[in-house]
């Protein structure tokens, strides 16, 4: 049977870990850029509300922080143990490029990290500011690290094999800005600020459902609606390009994105329907004639390549790269609609009356997370059969390991993940559901005499704080 085979088996438990993982890693680099923005906006405004937003949030952040630290460190761990053949054969490449991970990103969020956390009243505002920025600079350089290792496994370049079949880095510039790297890079950094525009936005949408005047929540929601206005756009305009990256380099994984079997021109847009592999069609198929086409090859009547090119064996699975490139795309099409009506309302001074915008951005709380997760399934799954892309297939890279063996461990970490992370996020919610205000426990608000008696937005409007 299939569910016992140990490759299979070792594929679960990777997907398992890094489907936790990815969430981590994502919301870090989006709040640390988010503290960033706050922190840089009180030491110019000198306005309280947003170092008590910066407050409210770096408690969230060091939580994800720490659980993308301890949930990657075990992830890498699996490299050795069900992957040895991959990383004994990918070492002398991908062994470097996460060697200076570490060395370039994780040092300089790890030395900054603590001065960011705890030295508020210890050192001076501009160097806490620095260090805040040493941590945002730090998880983008990781980013860039991690990606340019995950691009090259699919669309590998700049190498050449040694005597004892390994690779080996023929030029280091190709190998790390391989063709996929420059739009996966900027795809998942989007993503990430989307996520975490989200998880804000949601959350303030949250409080103000309770409370409408509540500053503090009023200025987050505010930021998050304005990131999910322009940038929600641009991510739609970057996935079109790694789309037409992807279709340059892995045909076969558009071919399953877009669940075309056939190659034909003018090929139509299929909606919604059921991979049949077996039979080679989609089932109860809803289709826009031509459109595939036309986003793929921006030519109406263009040639797409079908997965009847490719032997059954070297095809991706279809239905699950198939319907997590739907999730993806209808989750990110949701994030402009709500952007874009968040400025209708904005421009007619009711981006905080619509009770029904703060009713959606509380439903996409999570929406960049699922829409993340949705992503990396199709990158991911979508390569398959290979873990380097043409190169060395999935069969070739997995330890001789038992099924048994394997069963045993992805059983703990099941176990193991639901309970420690399964806490970590429950806390997280926690956390968000404090009510944010004005002045934090151990932070001065500085709000002017002159403003006492008012309420709190009274006299942030007094003050020239809002953020509409």
């Amino acid at each position: 049977m299939e569910y016992l085979d140990p490759i299979f088996l070792a594929r679960i438990q990777f997907a398992f870990t890094i489907a936790f993982h990815i969430i981590f890693p994502g919301l870090s680099i989006g709040l640390a850029a988010y503290l960033a923005v706050l922190e840089a906006l009180w030491l110019k405004t000198k306005k309280d509300i947003y170092l008590s937003a910066f407050k409210y949030w770096i408690k969230v952040f060091s939580l994800i922080f720490g659980m993308g630290v301890v949930s990657g460190i075990v992830m890498s761990y699996q490299f050795g143990t069900n992957w040895s053949v991959f990383s004994d054969k990918t070492g002398p490449i991908l062994g470097p490029l996460m060697g200076y991970e570490v060395l370039s990103a994780f040092f300089l969020e790890a030395g900054f990290l603590g001065v960011m956390l705890f030295g508020m009243n210890k050192v001076g505002k501009k160097l806490h500011f620095f260090a805040t920025l040493m941590v945002a600079v730090g998880t983008l350089a990781s980013a860039f690290w991690i990606l340019s290792v995950n691009s090259w496994m699919q669309t590998p370049t700049g190498y050449e094999y040694n005597e004892v079949g390994q690779f080996i880095a023929k030029d280091w510039f190709e190998v790390v800005f391989n063709p996929s790297f420059p739009y996966r890079l900027t795809h998942m950094v989007i993503a990430a600020f989307l996520s975490t525009a989200f998880l804000v936005g949601g959350t303030a949408a949250w409080h103000l459902l309770k409370d409408k005047t509540n500053p503090v929540a009023r200025l987050m929601f505010s930021m998050a609606m304005w990131m999910a206005t322009i940038v929600a756009p641009v991510q739609v305009f970057v996935g079109d390009l790694h789309g037409l990256n992807t279709y340059q380099h892995q045909p076969a994984k558009v071919a399953a994105m877009e669940g075309n079997f056939d190659t034909q021109n003018g090929a139509p847009l299929i909606l919604f329907g059921i991979a049949n592999e077996e039979e080679e069609r989609m089932e109860y198929a809803i289709k826009v004639p031509k459109l595939a086409s036309l986003i793929i090859t921006h030519d109406a009547d263009g040639e797409l390549i079908g997965l009847k090119e490719w032997p059954k064996d070297e095809r991706p699975p279809v239905n699950m790269v198939f319907w997590s490139f739907r999730i993806m795309v209808g989750i990110g099409m949701g994030m402009v609609l709500i952007g874009l009506f968040s400025l209708y309302l904005r421009l007619r001074k009711k981006l905080y009356e619509n009770k029904l915008l703060k009713i959606a951005a509380l439903w996409f709380t999570p929406a960049g997370v699922v829409a993340t997760i949705a992503g990396w399934i199709v990158t991911e799954v979508g390569r398959q059969p290979y873990t380097v892309y043409g190169l060395l297939k999935t069969s070739e890279s997995a330890s001789p390991l038992d099924a048994p063996a394997v069963a045993t461990s992805l059983a703990m970490f099941v176990i193991v993940y639901l309970i420690v992370f399964g806490a970590g996020i429950y806390y997280c919610i926690k956390l968000m559901q404090r009510t944010p205000q004005i002045e934090e426990r151990g932070v001065k608000t500085g709000i002017p005499r002159r403003s006492a008696g008012l309420t709190p937005v009274q006299a942030l409007n007094k003050e020239g704080a809002g953020h509409d």
